[in-house]
């Protein structure tokens, strides 16, 4: 249970796998633009209403006696609930329903714990704690979380024991569809970032250290792939987007479908976030075979390895951001290592196919527990 854009754009794969598995598999979503594509897939695609940014309490209760009801319909042997509201939402759902065995994963913990987005979210973090306990407390559930931090955030802060926390990367990254590519010529030396346009990304100090580096008589450009999102409290002001794209060697490129045109143009990927819970964006720069900049943060952390494939930097922090940009835009000899080690890395755990059947792992052990008969035979 997601939206169909987080689905199509993070989760086919996962969802895939489950498919090709035996799994018989429905996604339940907020309807817009992807419902047709989801469907061809092979997947049956049930609308919902809910709205992700309302924190209207009547509206919540609305939303959960909807997916309840939704549940009771289907009778589904397991839920699969993809972030954090609905994770809350379709939690309480399927306590309500009695669903058999749920998933919760939950792919970042947002601005109510990372202090941004202002007093509403504040005050939307205190209200969603306890109901996150009683969620992810549930007898035949378990959770994943996308890297270590966040799991051990949430365990000590005693809303999820540690006993049903799984790490698991997403959907992986398809590193058949993302190849290494070979660098544009330089100069300008172009600096990439995919994401979406919120003060939470850092894009604010990341226009400034580009502009800083220009000053120096430096020749960098920064492409900004990505729109900004009105349904999150730290999205970006339209007066903000339109100072920034009038500055020199500044683009901002919008919704680029096809994220390998991006870094096809780019040198050097840098996402600034305050916290991740696992960046796609980084992952397909690293797939691409790109140097990383980023900040030392949760989730960032776990594609950005410092001094191997990336150089990190403080979250907020312009001059920090500059002088890592600075060291790879001079030094294409030190791009070229990182760009190697970030393709090896993605190879590993982080490939779609190995991140697929760990899913399908934890299905299938989540149902021997509470309803064998429904667990597909695995193909010879």
């Amino acid at each position: 249970m997601t939206e169909d854009w987080y689905f199509w754009s993070h989760r086919l794969p996962m969802a895939r796998a489950a498919r090709d598995a035996g799994f018989d598999v429905t996604v339940a979503a907020r309807v817009d633009k992807h419902g047709e594509r989801i469907a061809a897939e092979g997947f049956r695609v049930l609308p919902l209403a809910w709205q992700r940014r309302s924190v209207n309490p009547l509206g919540a209760l609305g939303a959960v006696r909807e997916i309840a009801a939704l549940y009771r319909r289907e009778a589904p042997d397991i839920v699969h609930h993809v972030a954090m509201k609905p994770v809350l939402l379709g939690g309480l759902a399927s306590m309500a329903a009695r669903v058999p065995a749920v998933v919760n994963a939950l792919t970042g913990l947002g601005s109510a714990f990372i202090g941004s987005g202002g007093l509403k979210s504040r005050v939307a973090g205190a209200v969603a704690r306890p109901l996150l306990r009683a969620v992810l407390s549930r007898p035949n559930s378990l959770a994943i979380l996308q890297n270590a931090d966040d799991r051990r955030t949430l365990v000590e802060a005693g809303l999820l024991d540690a006993d049903r926390a799984w790490i698991v990367r997403g959907s992986g990254i398809d590193t058949t569809h993302y190849k290494a590519l070979p660098e544009p010529p330089e100069p300008p030396v172009t600096v990439g970032c995919v994401a979406r346009l919120l003060a939470d990304k850092g894009v604010a100090p990341l226009v400034e250290a580009q502009q800083a580096l220009r000053a120096k008589g430096l020749d960098v450009r920064l492409l900004l792939a990505g729109t900004p999102d009105p349904e999150n409290p730290t999205s970006i002001p339209q007066a903000d987007l339109d100072r920034w794209a009038a500055m020199p060697g500044v683009e901002l490129a919008g919704h680029v479908a096809d994220v390998r045109a991006v870094w096809s143009r780019c040198h050097v990927a840098v996402l600034a976030s305050r916290r991740e819970g696992l960046p796609k964006s980084l992952l397909e720069a690293a797939a691409c075979g790109r140097a990383i900049v980023a900040t030392d943060v949760p989730g960032c952390r776990e594609v950005a390895h410092a001094g191997e494939n990336a150089l990190l930097v403080p979250p907020d922090d312009a001059n920090a951001l500059a002088g890592a940009l600075e060291t790879l835009v001079r030094d294409s000899g030190l791009r070229a290592r990182f760009g190697e080690a970030s393709r090896r890395l993605v190879e590993s755990d982080m490939a779609a196919d190995r991140v697929g059947a760990r899913t399908v792992e934890l299905y299938r052990s989540l149902l021997t527990n509470v309803h064998p008969s429904a667990v597909p035979a695995e193909a010879s």
